[in-house]
């Protein structure tokens, strides 16, 4: 048992309903242990990814493993109008959504150009369009309700404008600030809203050698995403703002930022 099922029995007891969360990106990954830990919790889950089969097995495994209501929803949340569909398609089933949890994302390491532009795009959408009008749909229901949790996945990198990651950093700022704007905005009305730096991760998105990771992770400087999604969401169950753990998040951010431009220009010639 996980120590987050005190926290959804309680809001069962409170609200006398099930509970429900829905979270993007949930058919691997960090996405997927967010659903885990959720559904391990008593929590049901209504999981969202553009991996059709793969979400299909996930939740068939969940469901098996954990005895808890599981809702697949097949969906590429890079288009334009995802954000409004999923909605509608949740009103019109009548799935009430007391935790939102916007983990979908993506990642390329290139400059700007031709090649990535359909890239760019995408990630622009992803990061940015839907995220914002899903925290604002599903936002405005608890609102109403006076209750719900709203989580939006930033990084450390909103605080790392380098070469490379042009957008992806971009994407993550606008994230964090959005995030913490809206969690003024929404704590009179007993909506919590916590936005999540992590820093280092061991996960496959940023396509790293598996052993410099292992041996990131045996060192600590990088932390395992089970370590991560529990420290996000013991922050979101308390109302916290910023959840942004782990050692890098403290010294690598402002180390950078003193590097000479000389010195940035060099390692990106070097690497791109």
């Amino acid at each position: 048992m996980t120590s987050f099922k005190k926290y959804i029995d309680r809001l069962k007891s409170q609200y006398a309903r099930e509970i429900t969360a829905l979270i993007t990106g949930a058919s691997s990954g960090m996405g997927l242990l967010y659903a885990k830990y959720l559904a391990e919790a008593d929590c049901n889950i209504l999981i969202v990814s553009n991996q059709e089969k793969e979400l299909h097995e996930v939740a068939d495994n969940i469901r098996k493993e954990f005895g808890v209501n599981v809702i697949a929803r097949y969906q590429d949340l890079s288009q334009e109008d995802a954000a409004q569909h999923l909605f509608d398609y949740c009103k019109k089933e009548n799935v009430i959504i007391d935790i939102l949890i916007n983990n979908a994302g993506m990642f390329f390491f290139h400059e700007l150009d031709d090649e990535y532009h359909k890239k760019m795009e995408l990630m622009l959408n992803l990061h940015v369009m839907t995220p914002s009008k899903m925290s604002r749909l599903f936002g405005d229901e608890m609102k109403k309700r006076g209750f719900g949790h709203i989580v939006l996945v930033s990084s450390m990198a909103a605080r790392l404008p380098f070469p490379g990651i042009t957008t992806y950093s971009a994407t993550k700022a606008y994230l964090k600030s959005f995030g913490k704007s809206l969690y003024y905005e929404m704590c009179d009305y007993g909506v919590g809203v916590t936005t999540v730096c992590p820093g280092a991760i061991a996960t496959p998105l940023y396509k790293l050698n598996p052993k410099l990771l292992k041996l990131g992770v045996r060192i600590g400087l990088i932390g395992t995403p089970q370590w991560l999604v529990k420290k996000a969401l013991k922050g979101m169950f308390r109302k916290k703002m910023i959840v942004a753990p782990g050692f890098m998040n403290i010294y690598l951010p402002p180390l950078l930022a003193i590097l000479p431009k000389r010195l940035v220009n060099f390692i990106w010639r070097k690497v791109k």
